[in-house]
């Protein structure tokens, strides 16, 4: 397994004061996922859970739907100078009757860590239509777990305390339990982490849980939630237009600005149960 911290050293500059001392990174590194020895995708991530981030990839692609549409998982072939084992290549042998990825909605450049979708050949072959539809769910949060959610996440991140540089994804029960938590230096990254461990698990598709986010809602993360059966996904930053058209047109509850007692629902608030809050009266704006 890869590194998933480094030391450089830094020049500290704290008013007139400059001191020199060591500093502590977030590793990152690509990763080749290939499928049956043909490369699909390089992602820039941090080392670590490479297995679930496969899994989590292929599903939120359309290539999977459940464990048992992958064979095996391994590593192979990427070697540094020394001939030793960097742990960035993996490939993916899809079970039989698992039809091989469709190349004509493939990526088309490498996959940053900043971004999820941005190497699509088309918007269009982003809207994978998921094997887990939301119709009929009955999920139902308070609002007070759900503004304990972002608190537990914060507080978990046992890599982010030494570096301050990574994203994180959790996934949560409807009474606030923790059930995991990834980290990457990708949002999107962190969230493919956690939804391949579900599959791993055996627990896609992920009715009644809720997945939070430590940065923004793209389209990409709604994309990601939904595909895996998602319900409810609560970010503490904005979430884009994108992906509240996405949430409305998918069934999936899309909570933003998760900060203290308040927060903003922007699609499906019927699986948000208000409490310890009276309700407000909406405004002459509002209403208009």
């Amino acid at each position: 397994m890869g590194r998933v911290t480094a030391r450089t050293p830094v020049v500290r500059i704290s008013g007139d004061r400059v001191v020199t001392r060591p500093d502590t990174l977030a590793v990152e590194e690509p990763l080749e996922m290939r499928v049956d020895g043909q490369v699909l995708a390089v992602t820039m991530r941090t080392p670590g859970n490479d297995v679930d981030l496969v899994h989590g990839f292929l599903l939120s692609e359309g290539v999977i739907g459940t464990r048992d549409d992958v064979s095996v998982v391994r590593y192979c072939d990427g070697v540094d100078e020394t001939g030793a084992n960097t742990y960035n290549v993996l490939d993916i042998a899809l079970a039989p009757g698992v039809p091989l990825p469709d190349h004509t909605t493939d990526r088309n450049t490498v996959v940053s860590s900043a971004c999820g979708v941005c190497g699509k050949t088309s918007l269009d072959a982003v809207r994978t239509t998921t094997r887990h539809p939301l119709v009929g769910d009955t999920t139902s949060v308070t609002s007070t777990v759900l503004s304990a959610m972002p608190v537990t996440l914060r507080e978990s991140q046992r890599i982010f305390e030494r570096t301050g540089g990574l994203h994180a994804a959790g996934l949560f029960t409807a009474t606030g339990e923790l059930l995991a938590l990834r980290e990457d230096v990708g949002r999107h990254n962190a969230v493919d982490k956690v939804i391949g461990w579900a599959i791993t698990d055996g627990r896609v598709p992920l009715y009644d849980t809720i997945l939070i986010v430590s940065g923004r809602a793209s389209f990409e993360l709604v994309q990601k939630a939904v595909m895996a059966g998602l319900p409810v996904l609560g970010a503490v930053s904005a979430p884009s237009s994108l992906a509240v058209e996405l949430a409305q047109e998918s069934g999936l509850t899309l909570v933003g600005f998760i900060r203290g007692d308040s927060m903003n629902v922007y699609s499906h608030p019927h699986r948000v149960e208000v409490t310890n809050s009276r309700a407000v009266e909406p405004t002459v704006a509002q209403r208009s």
